[in-house]
């Protein structure tokens, strides 16, 4: 067990929306990474009842989602392994289920990796259409495509959203509130 590492950059108080968007991502990224960092697997693998949430499960469920919105909707391709031979029908929530049979450097280095795809899939999207380029793949209610924008606003919502769980997850492990 350890103090995390990784810095957070605070997003800036203005700036254009490429930066203020992909600012936000980076810091609730990093607030992720620091929650997980310096844990044992089994460790990354407690939960906090009633939930079965876990911070293992968490970095594997952020690197599918950050792939999945990047690589596969926005730009059409198909995953690559682990997601590839899953069996995503027999189990929508595998990478929740199966990130305590992992160890950490393998959770972490399938997060960075994730986050690395996704960012360059980003970075050749603005040096193109920029924000309003447009998804290859159609939204399954709507059949219409998602513009970069939209995937980066929820991209920050969906880490927002698991920042508040990892806060109360990594307390409940070893009492440390991320600041």
């Amino acid at each position: 067990m350890g103090e995390p590492t990784t810095h957070k950059q605070d997003p800036p108080l203005a700036a254009d929306e490429v930066t203020t968007l992909r600012s936000f991502l980076d810091f609730y990224r990093a607030t992720l990474r620091r929650q997980a960092e310096g844990l044992t697997a089994e460790q990354l693998a407690t939960t906090l009842p009633p939930t079965t949430m876990t911070l293992g499960g968490m970095l594997k469920h952020l690197a599918v989602v950050e792939e999945g919105w990047l690589v596969e909707t926005f730009g059409g391709d198909e995953l690559g392994e682990p997601w590839a031979s899953v069996d995503w029908e027999a189990d929508r929530d595998w990478e929740w289920h199966t990130a305590a049979d992992d160890e950490p450097a393998y959770l972490f280095e399938l997060y960075d990796r994730a986050i690395a795809t996704a960012d360059a899939r980003i970075d050749e999207a603005l040096r193109g259409a920029g924000l309003d380029a447009l998804s290859v793949r159609p939204g399954r209610r709507t059949g219409e495509p998602f513009s970069l924008r939209w995937i980066l606003v929820h991209l920050i919502e969906e880490y927002a959203r698991h920042a508040g769980h990892a806060d109360l997850l990594r307390e409940s492990i070893d009492g440390l509130v991320d600041l």
